[in-house]
């Protein structure tokens, strides 16, 4: 039986990682990315997560993983340590966005943020008429249950990028799986980013 096909964030993920670098997931969850990246692009891979469950499925695929709160920092890798530190929709989750980038950009020498666009027309709309939280396909929680704690659009991080001085080497924009290139904070749903410093 034939796996179902990857998505675009994921896709894109796995082509912009060297074969045989090293890298870091930093909220890696259930492992699918880091068991694509080790298999397909043979990279020394480990992960990060807090979550129990998600560690015992990372163990189940074979994969090298860690139980540990990312907010406490990675005091035990030295400076570009990794080829690539990974936060896969897991920055707007931590408590403490802007020092976990300053930790990922010091242990990486590059390093790949993908995250969820709060602005994007069907959350703006569904402020605006409802006077509601949004929940759209890239935002599927309510209030009370989202792990989401910090809501940011592409502009907040482009401008993060810029005030803190991280390149953008690279950057995708998705909406519906398909790649967005006209007003991306309006009508993308996810933004992918390649930086170094």
């Amino acid at each position: 039986m034939p796996s179902p096909p990857i998505n675009l964030e994921h896709q894109t993920i796995l082509k912009w990682i060297e074969r045989g670098a090293s890298a870091l997931d930093l909220g890696c969850g259930d492992g699918e990315l880091l068991a694509d990246l080790v298999a397909k692009k043979h990279v020394t891979a480990c992960g990060i997560d807090i979550d129990e469950q998600a560690i015992y499925k990372c163990v189940a695929r074979g994969l090298s993983v860690f139980q540990q709160d990312i907010d406490t920092g990675l005091s035990e890798y030295s400076d570009q340590y990794f080829d690539y530190v990974i936060l896969k929709q897991s920055l707007q989750q931590v408590q403490k966005p802007d020092f976990i980038m300053r930790e990922a950009m010091r242990v990486g020498k590059k390093t790949i943020v993908s995250l969820p666009n709060f602005a994007h027309y069907t959350a703006r709309f569904q402020i605006f008429f409802r006077g509601r939280v949004p929940v759209t396909p890239a935002l599927p929680y309510e209030w009370y249950n989202t792990p989401n704690i910090h809501f940011l659009s592409i502009h907040d991080f482009i401008e993060f990028c810029e005030t803190k001085k991280f390149k953008i080497e690279k950057s995708l924009f998705i909406r519906n799986d398909r790649a967005v290139r006209i007003l991306p904070n309006f009508f993308a749903e996810t933004a992918i980013f390649l930086l170094s410093k």
